[in-house]
């Protein structure tokens, strides 16, 4: 059994980020390993730049913008029945999930 595994989690939707946190928490729980978080990361603001038009009005541009959020959970002795739930747990789409152990 592993002695600590952590979930990092990337979206620029809050909702079904938080849906997905609270998946994998009531999973933990109910399967009897411990768990610390979700614990809120630094949000990463991407900005994207864009002329509006190429050629006569090159000062003109137009600003994009994403917000990606991250949530990090950590499962402290998580048993076999706890990797095995997680494992075929079903993810919105729009949620990355990083598994590190």
């Amino acid at each position: 059994s592993y002695s600590r595994i952590d979930y990092f989690l990337t979206s620029i939707i809050n909702q079904p980020m938080d849906d997905t946190c609270q998946k994998i928490v009531d999973t933990a729980i109910r399967t009897g390993a411990s768990i610390v978080g979700p614990i809120p990361l630094p949000t990463k603001k991407e900005i994207y730049v864009v002329n509006k038009s190429p050629f006569i009005d090159k000062d003109a541009r137009e600003h994009f913008g994403l917000k990606i959020q991250k949530r990090l959970i950590d499962l402290i002795n998580p048993t076999n029945q706890t990797i095995d739930s997680l494992m075929h747990l079903e993810l919105p789409a729009g949620v990355e999930v990083e598994v590190k152990m």
